[in-house]
């Protein structure tokens, strides 16, 4: 297929990832055709640059499938994503996560579109061999990682002998962008510091503080996602099918206490005092607790070209000037 003819869609469009990989497509990827779906649940972006968002439910498989008409490469973002809004609403996540990927994946199977979706690092419990790799066993601690194992075993199986798709599980993100003049955000951890630090309120910590995560960049995700559609569309072209997989992650893997006193440390150069303060773990028991979480993204590096470019200091100094002004 040429260029000038290629179609990628996405789903969760108006998301927190979702609207960054539509602006990175349409800055990368001018004469692609991009067409973005949301049923808007928590994003709530409507146009990113000249994409309308189209509201659409993956659950109503009719209507997914006219959205995604003529698609070539469908990026799966849209999910329930978390452990609290998986716990607290579980039927819906069920619904989407499940129910809502297995449409996405069956569309895939009736057309030959790819498909890349993301099973998130919840799949794995609490690893207890690192570095971390894409073949470590599955053993998820809450409904939201099960849900993705379930969502990752459909799309194997959806994409054999079918249509190729990658599946990627990733760290967990941090950092916001711009669409237009509208910030977009996501209560991730850093992002919650952030927002506790500048309302001058306490960084609070859940115990035991020392658990480890790595932390990703949500530009650096988006940039992956048009890396793995540009790969798709090549593996399209040559016919391939089947599930590649990877681990997506940066080398920055510090302890949530770590995270809250650096960023406890930066705000004072802004002239705001706040405390840290380490409390009762409201995830007891469906919380991965490691101390460290290298992970080897070597595949993503050589088979996709893509590499990491913000640290965590960097993007924390960003975010405190942007709203200092």
């Amino acid at each position: 297929m040429t260029a000038d003819d290629f179609h990628v869609a996405v789903t969760g469009g108006a998301g927190y990832i979702g609207s960054r990989v539509i602006d990175r497509l349409r800055t990368v990827h001018p004469d692609w055709d991009v067409t973005a779906l949301d049923n808007f649940y928590r994003g709530d972006v409507r146009q990113v640059g000249d994409v309308a968002i189209e509201h659409v439910d993956i659950r109503e498989r009719d209507r997914l499938e006219d959205a995604l008409s003529g698609a070539d490469v469908v990026l799966h973002l849209a999910a329930i994503s978390g452990v609290d809004d998986c716990n607290e609403n579980a039927d819906l996540a069920q619904a989407v996560n499940v129910g809502g990927t297995a449409n996405v994946a069956w569309f895939c199977r009736k057309t030959g579109a790819a498909m890349a979706f993301p099973f998130s690092m919840a799949v794995l419990g609490d690893p207890d061999e690192f570095p971390i790799t894409i073949d470590q066993p599955r053993d998820p601690m809450n409904w939201y990682g099960r849900t993705k194992v379930i969502g990752e075993r459909l799309v194997d199986e959806y994409a054999d002998g079918a249509f190729p798709a990658h599946q990627f599980m990733k760290s967990n993100l941090y950092g916001d962008h711009l669409v237009g003049e509208k910030v977009v955000s996501k209560g991730t951890v850093i992002n919650f510091f952030l927002g506790r630090a500048m309302a001058g309120e306490p960084l609070t910590v859940y115990e035991p503080g020392s658990q480890a995560r790595n932390y990703l960049h949500v530009k650096d995700v988006a940039r992956l996602y048009v890396r793995s559609a540009e790969r798709l569309q090549a593996q399209l072209d040559a016919g391939e099918t089947g599930t590649e997989k990877y681990a997506i992650a940066s080398e920055q893997d510090p302890s949530v206490m770590t995270v809250a006193e650096r960023v406890q440390s930066i705000a004072t150069e802004y002239g705001i005092d706040v405390d840290v303060e380490l409390v009762e773990n409201p995830r007891a028991g469906e919380e991965t607790l490691v101390e460290e979480f290298e992970v080897d993204t070597t595949d993503a590096h050589e088979k996709l070209g893509w590499e990491t470019q913000y640290t965590i200091e960097d993007a924390i100094r960003e975010l405190f000037e942007r709203r200092v002004e």
